[in-house]
């Protein structure tokens, strides 16, 4: 029986030294369990989160499967040179891999499966039990997102997991912004899947006794309508369940009710920033930065807890914007927040603009983790932002701020749970940051 081990490398902390390592996984991934159930049944499949999980480098596995989540793609590698020391066949996917395959390549991996691997996996899988061995590239796009497998989620049950297990309603997202890997890779496809489908799988995750899921979508508000049947169709199960999507999802109130009844507690949305021009320069002027605080309020009021993500280092940030965003998350006490400074990728639509500009500090790709200033800005110097994208991050993450946002809030004697849970990110994002390292969470 041939052998399968799926890897989801961990990063390290500043110093270079120490992985970073938690007691348990609060939102485990998708795609582990995906491709498992898409591997015949003669194979063999053992899946590692490294975060939790030690990596056995000596193990039986014929072939290795690498995630690229961010910047431990370049722990990936570490791992992926082992293995190559050991004759084992090792292939990339993920975000990170698919923006840069040829890159990747260079550094010793056999093969990468870029974007979708509904198509490439298989066809991967067939190469190599032909003669053992693998094209460089798999690169074969869908068209639909339809008889999608029942994922195996029991291969994550013997990890310390959270309540919550990973469910795919929709891939890709209509908006091309100019600095994302989602918009590099899908240029505006946004694919649902059926409606019937995506409720098995939801219904799998409650008979395993797990009392919310994390709905996978890279904007579930792309699609009003069926956003508007899948919560019709999730209420009845009794489950807390959370997303991501745009603040367009406010401007709805009638969706954003029928989403916060079917048991929505918890939404992401990228608010990117308090300065317009500098939105509108990235391609994403259809976010309104004058909306932030209403579109906020109208969310909270129907009971789902805000969480956001911004950017610092847009073309119309100063020092004084930069102080007036921790002014914001204050006033508007979003109860999770995270910040990262604008970073081209490789592969994105900025990378190459700010690369004709000369704008890029350097091509040191392990420093482009959203940590410290790759680029120029056009109002603040690479060092004052870096110091200023820390000064930020231990202002908004203070035990002070921290307790205003989450257990203090006017929400939390109505949703105390959440709030709890909410206080228990924070927490988790300050350990992160007194590490050196972008707040996230695994």
């Amino acid at each position: 029986m041939p052998k399968i081990l799926f890897i989801q490398p961990t990063q390290y902390y500043e110093n270079g030294t120490a992985l970073c390592k938690q007691r348990k996984i609060n939102l485990p991934g998708l795609v582990f369990p995906l491709l498992a159930a898409m591997t015949p049944e003669h194979w063999e499949v053992e899946v590692v989160i490294e975060v939790v999980d030690e990596v056995d480098f000596d193990c039986d596995a014929d072939l290795v499967g690498i995630g690229t989540m961010g910047h431990a793609i370049f722990r990936g590698l570490e791992i992926a040179r082992e293995f190559k020391k050991r004759g084992k066949t090792v292939f990339f996917g993920g975000y990170m891999a698919s923006m840069v395959p040829e890159k990747v390549l260079e550094m010793g991996v056999d093969s990468v499966v870029v974007g979708d691997a509904e198509k490439s996996y298989p066809q991967l899988l067939r190469d190599y039990e032909k003669d053992g061995k693998i094209k460089k590239i798999y690169d074969l796009p869908i068209s639909e997102l339809k008889n999608l497998p029942l994922p195996r989620y029991e291969l994550l049950l013997d990890k310390p997991l959270g309540n919550m297990l990973p469910v795919q309603a929709g891939r890709g997202c209509p908006h091309l912004c100019s600095f994302c890997s989602v918009s590099c890779i899908y240029k505006g496809k946004y694919l649902v899947r059926p409606i019937p489908e995506v409720m098995r799988d939801i219904k799998r995750v409650k008979e395993l006794g797990f009392s919310g899921f994390y709905l996978i979508d890279d904007n579930i508000v792309g699609n009003p309508g069926y956003l508007s049947e899948l919560a019709r169709q999730i209420k009845p199960l009794n489950l807390h369940w959370a997303s991501q999507c745009s603040l367009n999802l406010a401007r709805n109130e009638k969706l954003l009710q029928e989403v916060a009844d079917s048991g929505c507690r918890i939404l992401s949305f990228g608010l990117e920033s308090i300065t317009q021009e500098g939105l509108d320069k990235l391609n994403k002027s259809w976010v309104k930065v004058t909306e932030h605080e209403k579109l906020l309020r109208r969310i909270e009021k129907v009971g789902i807890m805000p969480s956001s993500e911004m950017m610092v280092g847009l073309d119309s940030d100063t020092e004084e914007s930069l102080r007036a965003t921790l002014d914001f998350v204050n006033r508007a006490r979003i109860p999770i927040p995270r910040f990262y400074i604008l970073t081209p990728m490789p592969g994105s639509e900025l990378y190459e603009q700010f690369k004709r500009e000369g704008r890029l500090l350097h091509e040191d790709y392990k420093k482009y983790d959203g940590t410290q200033a790759v680029h120029t800005p056009e109002n603040i110097s690479p060092e004052k932002l870096t110091e200023m994208y820390w000064w930020l991050n231990r202002r908004v993450f203070s035990l002070s701020s921290i307790l205003r946002r989450t257990i203090l809030h006017k929400n939390a004697l109505k949703h105390p749970l959440s709030h709890l849970f909410a206080l228990g990110v924070n927490l988790h994002y300050r350990h992160y940051i007194k590490k050196g390292v972008t707040p996230n969470i695994f």
